[in-house]
């Protein structure tokens, strides 16, 4: 009897082990999760991800193209602030509606070395990136050699164009003509005209209102002119508009009219072309005046001294009005001549005290309409550009009309 007894009670002890051990499993997980802290045995729910900022052109990139754009990002979260500095410099952009990218503005700066500061915030709490990044060096540099209008303290006449002329051939004419300018108090339509590959010309439609400031400026830094060629410096001018001086010369009647601003001011008998050849004949049409000497060595173009028609001449206040020779000057010797008859090599010749005048009071860019011959002034003569009708200026522009 003792024999089974004491075998029996050793099954049923060990069931009673295993009975509580299957317990304590139902107990433990049927409760739901369980706090991670001491004591418990439940695991902790995964934390919400801080925003994770990207940046373009990538750490540590260097000759970047400085057409290229930066770009930043923010994934889990919204961009709160962006700042791109290289040399002092800010660089302008804009954020998408979202607030989630960020991409810069215009060109980078070329040779320069920039540095990207990134903020960003969202449920997983605030997050900041910083990258560097260096743009090339181009293998050519574009920069502008000449700007006119660019004397200053200047008045210009309602004529003047603004003529911006190149330090080498530009390949892509529409990027460098976007990167240019031109605000106007008075604000006109105008466009821009290639004169070549190394000179553009603006010109309002109509002649520039009177009276006010317009600016030019070129914002050519980092703009891709070319193949491997950028701009490296950005530009800008003021010009002063004076008042409508327009003068009105008809070699039919001999005869000059200044006017400022619509009144007259004076009245100049004078001699234009003889018109015994083309080249001694006074061109018709808008000339602007470019420039003046007091004196000037005239002489006559194409012949040396002892050839038929030479002349060698010094005249006092002379106002150069085209590049084919023609000047309003002083001419005490045609006197007799101005007002009754056209006996010049091609100037207008006005009377000493007169020619004077006219000197002391043009500006550049002031009118001087000639009618009554047979000989049209070329466009590019001079700076004859509003021979042009604006509808055909304008062709000339690398922009899409």
């Amino acid at each position: 009897m003792r024999d089974f007894r004491h075998r029996l009670r050793t099954p049923i002890a060990g069931l009673a082990v295993v009975t509580a051990g299957l317990l304590m499993v139902s107990c433990s997980s049927g409760g739901g999760p369980s706090s991670s802290g001491p004591g418990g045995g439940g695991t902790s729910a995964p934390a919400t991800p801080a925003p994770l900022i990207k940046i373009s052109p990538a750490k540590g990139a260097g000759k970047v193209r400085p057409d290229k754009s930066v770009v930043v990002t923010a994934g889990n979260g919204e961009l709160e602030e962006v700042t791109v500095q290289a040399d002092g410099k800010t660089l302008k952009g804009e954020f998408d509606a979202g607030h989630t990218k960020w991409v810069s503005k215009g060109p980078l700066k070329p040779s320069s070395s920039y540095t990207v500061s990134a903020k960003a915030t969202g449920p997983g709490g605030p997050a900041e990136a910083t990258s560097t990044f260096t743009t090339l060096k181009p293998a050519q540099e574009l920069r502008i050699t000449d700007i006119t209008p660019n004397v200053k303290g200047e008045t210009v006449g309602v004529g003047m164009p603004i003529m911006v002329r190149f330090s080498r051939p530009v390949g892509d004419k529409k990027a460098v003509e976007e990167s240019l300018e031109v605000t106007a108090e008075k604000p006109v339509t105008g466009a821009w005209r290639w004169i070549d590959d190394s000179l553009v010309i603006y010109r309002p439609a109509k002649y520039w209102p009177a009276h006010q400031k317009v600016r030019f400026a070129a914002r050519l830094e980092g703009v891709r002119a070319g193949k491997d060629t950028y701009g490296v410096k950005n530009y800008a001018t003021p010009m002063k508009i004076g008042a409508a001086w327009i003068s009105s010369v008809d070699t039919r009647s001999h005869t000059m009219v200044v006017r400022k601003d619509g009144k007259v001011v004076q009245k100049m008998p004078i001699s234009a072309g003889k018109a015994t050849t083309r080249e001694y004949t006074t061109t018709n049409g808008i000339h602007l005046t470019m420039e003046r000497g007091n004196p000037v060595t005239m002489i006559s173009p194409g012949k040396k001294e002892g050839d038929p028609g030479y002349y060698k001449e010094i005249v006092d206040h002379a106002v150069r009005i085209s590049n084919s020779g023609e000047y309003v000057h002083s001419a005490p010797w045609s006197v007799g001549s101005q007002g009754r008859a056209n006996v010049s090599h091609g100037c207008v010749n006005a009377r000493p005290d007169q020619a004077k005048w006219f000197y002391d009071n043009f500006h550049r860019g002031d009118i001087v309409k000639i009618v009554g011959t047979n000989r049209a002034l070329e466009w590019n003569n001079g700076w004859g550009y509003w021979q042009l009708p604006f509808k055909q200026w304008k062709k000339g522009s690398a922009l899409d009309a």
